[in-house]
């Protein structure tokens, strides 16, 4: 009796609980209904407003009226077409000029030239030069009006305006300074200047180094030096800061920066790093070092001139086996592809002289600057432009250089002129 009594008690439990979910079910189910509909009511209302916004916002970023900013199906045509208006301005004038110029004028541009003695002026125009470097004799004896007045005789003679070079590293290496009518004393050497007044003096001195240098017309100055070497018996030693990498690393940022900060061209020398081998001026020089050296050493300076702006890089005449065992790095392909594709460097390239006894004995002089080029040079410094401009205009008409590899070069100059304020920025802006 009482086992029948409580089984029909559960049973009812049971019923009550059916009835209960089935209760909520419906009350689920009639809510989600009426959400559905009242969304699909405030949709149509809410829809335009940000939609709206959107276009004002876009017509406003673009310069377009109100009346414009209504269809926003025309936004992704606008949006596309913004890097068209935002161009470089710089590779945009460097490319009008390129386009201007002849075959002989392209070439010329690809010389930086020792100053001849004479006929220095009518030579600008014939060769079309890039620009001249200038040695003590440019300046020994002279007074700064005469110095300013001859420069100023070559930038009247180009139609292109010039790269007026010196090397005024400071130390042992002063062209200008040590001529007492342009400066009281020499600049002094890096090592000189960081032990007398740290970062502070390294910084003040370059400023005043540019500055000297722009008043007479020169805009570039070949240096820093960035070689690392710590052995006083190294040839390179007198000329480098003197202490290991990093240090060395952060002179060369500083003074980049600063040459950068005074609109100063400034040249990353010596291209992969001097190390201790022997003077390339009178000899071949051989360096065995192997290529971990370069990369925890010898780079690490030029990579803190490049990541500060340099404008160029200056490649030595030293054959380094590890990168190529045939030839000086001053002609060698695989050199410069390490300079541009292991560094990141996309600025101008230029050879240590080409008269120089360590690139000399591997070609005559005309041989020399096709292969200078052929490297991926895009500058050649030289004594002899009066064979070697003609030698290259050749090798290009003969198919030997391309037109294009031509043309790379001559932008990337034309680009660090305007860059430097060498060449106006503009068309119709006086040079």
């Amino acid at each position: 009796m009482e086992k029948c009594e409580m089984k029909k008690v559960r049973n009812i439990a049971v019923i009550v609980l059916s009835v209960i979910c089935v209760g909520i079910l419906v009350f689920l189910l009639w809510n989600l209904r009426s959400t559905e509909e009242s969304a699909q009511e405030i949709i149509p209302e809410v829809q335009p407003e940000p939609m709206s916004e959107q276009s004002v916002s876009d017509s406003d970023v673009s310069g377009n009226g109100a009346e414009n900013s209504a269809d926003p199906t025309e936004l992704p045509e606008k949006e596309e077409s913004e890097p068209v208006e935002t161009e470089d301005p710089v590779e945009q004038r460097a490319e009008e000029l390129l386009a201007g110029m002849t075959l002989e004028e392209k070439v010329g541009q690809m010389f930086i030239a020792r100053c001849p003695e004479t006929d220095a002026a009518s030579k600008v125009t014939q060769y079309h030069l890039g620009g001249y470097i200038l040695f003590a004799r440019d300046f020994t004896g002279k007074t700064k009006e005469e110095v300013t007045a001859a420069i100023q005789s070559y930038q009247n003679a180009a139609k292109v305006p010039l790269l007026i070079g010196v090397d005024e590293e400071g130390g042992t290496v002063n062209r200008v300074s040590k001529n007492a009518n342009l400066r009281e004393t020499p600049f002094a050497s890096p090592q000189e200047l960081y032990a007398q007044g740290g970062w502070d003096l390294i910084r003040s001195d370059t400023q005043e180094k540019c500055q000297l240098l722009q008043n007479l017309g020169i805009n570039l100055n070949f240096a820093p030096v960035c070689d690392v070497s710590q052995d006083t018996n190294d040839f390179i030693y007198a000329r480098s800061f003197g202490q290991d990498a990093e240090q060395t690393a952060e002179y060369v940022r500083t003074v980049v920066q600063t040459m950068s900060q005074e609109q100063m061209g400034s040249v990353l020398k010596h291209f992969p790093g001097y190390g201790n081998n022997s003077d390339t001026h009178t000899g071949v020089a051989y360096d065995e070092r192997p290529y971990e050296t370069f990369v925890n050493s010898d780079f690490l300076p030029f990579q803190a001139g490049i990541d500060a702006g340099a404008d160029m890089v200056l490649v030595s005449h030293n054959v380094v086996s590890c990168m190529d065992d045939q030839e000086p790095a001053s002609i060698s392909l695989p050199v410069h592809n390490i300079l541009q594709n292991e560094l990141g460097f996309d600025g101008v390239i230029i050879t240590d002289d080409l008269v120089m006894e360590g690139v000399r004995q591997f070609a005559g002089d005309a041989e020399i600057a096709v292969r200078a080029v052929q490297a991926g040079n895009d500058m050649l410094c030289c004594t002899d432009f009066e064979v070697q401009v003609p030698a290259v205009i050749k090798a290009v008409e003969t198919g030997e250089i391309t037109e294009e590899r031509l043309n790379e070069s001559v932008l990337r100059i034309l680009k660090m002129k305007i860059k430097l304020g060498i060449i106006a920025d503009t068309a119709d802006a006086q040079d």
